[in-house]
């Protein structure tokens, strides 16, 4: 189930596949922004991070605070993008990083079924 908590700056952006939350108009992942600021070898600080992505110091905080929360959507993207990786043969040797096989739609759709737990939204 998505996070019920009521945001100011975040939403679900109807343009993605993906479900975790993104800055409201901006399609900016609150994952990017934390990921900044979470980052081990070269962290941003909350105003950094407004001013690299011109948005507001509030919006940042909210960003960090979803991501936090750990909402079971993160982790949902996550394993789906993880699987198609895996399926399509990127991390086989000699992919060099690119697919090397199609993914069959009716394949997409039972994965993210299985992942998700509900209809196809993409």
């Amino acid at each position: 189930m998505a996070t019920s908590t009521k945001w100011q700056y975040l939403e679900r952006d109807p343009l993605s596949s993906q479900r975790q939350l993104s800055i409201k108009g901006r399609r900016i992942k609150a994952r990017t922004l934390a990921g900044a600021f979470f980052n081990a070898e070269d962290p941003r600080t909350v105003e950094q991070i407004a001013e690299d992505w011109n948005v507001p110091i509030e919006a940042v905080r909210e960003a960090i605070a979803y991501v936090e929360s750990k909402p079971i959507e993160l982790e949902q993207d996550f394993r789906f993008e993880e699987a198609l990786v895996e399926l399509a043969g990127h991390n086989e040797p000699g992919s060099f990083g690119r697919a090397i096989r199609r993914i069959p739609p009716e394949v997409k759709t039972r994965l993210r079924r299985e992942i998700y737990g509900d209809e196809d939204r993409k």
